[in-house]
């Protein structure tokens, strides 16, 4: 199947399109709300600006994909590869997250609000001037991560391994922190 193909079986109501595979597509803009690209094979794709509310891209590959300003509220992205992605300005807001492999993405300025990121793996990702209020990151690993001017407020960061991470100017007012790893190796309590 090719991006056109996939773009008028969407238009006519098709939305379950699971293990698709469409390496570099370009789906800048494109407006698939719902789509279902479970375990999708999307690498290097561009889907900048577009528009994916609501869609299930679990176990999906997007290992540097670009999805600058891309709207992703309330998506399931649960064991996606998002290795050395670029998110930057994208909405995430309510997202799922969780088990995700985001090595070295960039989500500077993303809205991750109330974003679930637990047990996922951020290792050397920029998080720099995100907005990440309310987001649960229970047991995922920032090692080496740049969350300086991050909006951490209310977050659970219980049990998260900060580890060499830049936390410059971040708001982590009203954060939960129990047995995080602090960036210079102590346990908080």
């Amino acid at each position: 199947m090719n991006v056109q193909e996939l773009l008028t079986r969407y238009a006519k109501g098709e939305r379950s399109f699971q293990g698709i595979v469409l390496p570099e597509a370009n789906l800048e803009g494109a407006n698939l709300g719902g789509v279902d690209f479970g375990r999708a094979d999307l690498r290097g794709a561009n889907l900048t600006a577009a528009s994916l509310s609501g869609a299930n891209l679990s176990k999906a590959n997007l290992r540097g994909a670009k999805l600058e300003r891309a709207y992703l509220s309330e998506v399931i992205l649960c064991g996606a590869d998002l290795t050395q992605a670029t998110l930057t300005t994208a909405h995430l807001n309510e997202s799922d997250l969780s088990g995700a492999s985001l090595n070295g993405v960039n989500l500077c300025d993303a809205n991750l609000h109330m974003a679930s990121i637990t047990s996922a793996n951020l290792q050397g990702a920029n998080l720099s001037g995100a907005k990440m209020g309310g987001v649960r990151m229970w047991k995922a690993n920032l090692q080496d991560a740049n969350l300086s001017g991050a909006d951490l407020s209310e977050a659970n960061l219980c049990e998260v391994n900060l580890t060499g991470a830049n936390l410059d100017d971040t708001d982590m007012s009203e954060t939960f922190l129990t047995g995080a790893i602090m960036p210079d190796g102590s346990i908080h309590n």
